[in-house]
């Protein structure tokens, strides 16, 4: 089983984001008891995790990461053995439109959590402090933009490029500072692209298969030969739980999905995707919808990872192709209607994010 060697809960904060919801699905899968901290924000949704409610093992708290107060009533009436930290505003072109938001949770948050942590560890029996771990998942977009070559690997410098690339570099500051001036046992992640079900129709991968069922364009920034390296996010899941189980205290670890591909690429295979499973009136391929449209403000090139030193150390590999990967997401966002169709009843219905207007 995977996690840290104790009986005693894991709290897992953003765990109703998309990959916290995957994290905290498996945990229950495995039996493990969850305390779920989220502030159900616009993309935080409950439905991601099925029988959330009366799952004797889910314990959720509606809490944001910056209410210290709270988070000290949690650790004080739950005593987790671990902390795995998801909790954050991710979505580029929000940040661009308004970085306030991503300053407060990544950075903010995170600090008010570190000190949260670090009081309930050294509270800790010394056994059990000893099997304490601090869970950080970052992101590749803290490395900038990569050139036709290489790949990012955990010695690459930072040169976040986005606001919410630096708020992110920020926090994997923060949480790096906390282990060497207080000895918090943490461990660090930065994790390409993820895709896969659940995920909030803002990103490139469901929104494209949501505007296709509808018939709507698809948008594709650019001249759509900007490069992402995609994880299925339950690869990611696997790989978070490696770490936490057998990741080595203060170092980090890349976690990519070996999937380079061009976003135009990436908008075509949904549409071939989209034409076997559920083809528009007359035939007409989903291709003939392709649009597209300007680019984002300071829209990086390509991002690679190199995950060779979580495979060499604590043997993680992804599972999923690509290929198999997309197929598979389509297929469950078509065979679920009922829950994209409530999420889009809510604050995102599909407008244009990222033109560093402020709403």
């Amino acid at each position: 089983m995977h996690g840290v060697n104790d009986a005693g809960p894991l709290l897992v904060t953003g765990g109703a984001g998309f990959i916290g919801s995957a994290v905290v699905r498996r945990l229950l899968r495995e039996g493990r008891r969850v305390v779920n901290v989220d502030a159900l924000t616009y993309a935080g949704n409950l439905e991601s995790i099925p029988n959330w409610a009366s799952d004797p093992n889910h314990l959720f708290a509606h809490v944001d990461i910056c209410d210290g107060a709270a988070l000290r009533e949690l650790f004080a009436v739950h005593r987790p053995v671990g902390v795995i930290h998801l909790a954050a505003e991710s979505h580029v072109d929000r940040s661009i439109d308004g970085p306030g938001p991503f300053v407060r949770t990544n950075v903010e948050g995170t600090a008010t959590l570190l000190d949260e942590v670090r009081r309930h560890w050294q509270s800790l029996p010394a056994a059990r402090a000893e099997r304490f771990r601090f869970l950080h998942i970052s992101t590749d977009e803290v490395f900038g933009s990569l050139g036709a070559e290489g790949s990012f690997t955990e010695e690459t410098p930072y040169r976040p490029n986005s606001p919410y690339a630096a708020s992110k570099a920020a926090s994997d500051h923060l949480v790096r500072a906390w282990h060497h001036t207080y000895g918090l046992p943490v461990v660090t992640t930065n994790c390409s692209n993820n895709y896969g079900p659940y995920q909030f129709p803002e990103k490139l991968i469901p929104l494209c298969i949501l505007n296709g069922l509808e018939g709507k364009p698809l948008p594709v920034y650019g001249d759509g030969r900007n490069v992402r390296d995609w994880l299925h996010v339950e690869d990611h899941a696997d790989a978070l739980l490696t770490v936490l189980a057998r990741g080595r205290v203060g170092e980090t670890y890349n976690v990519g999905g070996h999937n380079e591909q061009e976003n135009l690429a990436v908008v075509r295979g949904i549409c071939d995707a989209l034409d076997a499973v559920a083809p528009l009136p007359g035939g007409v391929p989903h291709a003939s919808l392709i649009t597209f449209v300007k680019d984002r403000p300071g829209h990086d090139r390509r991002y690679a990872i190199d995950a060779s030193k979580i495979q060499r150390e604590l043997g993680w590999a992804p599972a999923h192709t690509f290929a198999s990967g997309l197929r598979e997401t389509v297929t469950w966002y078509v065979q679920h209607r009922s829950w994209w169709e409530r999420v889009r009843s809510g604050a995102y219905r599909g407008e244009r994010l990222g033109l560093g207007v402020v709403a």
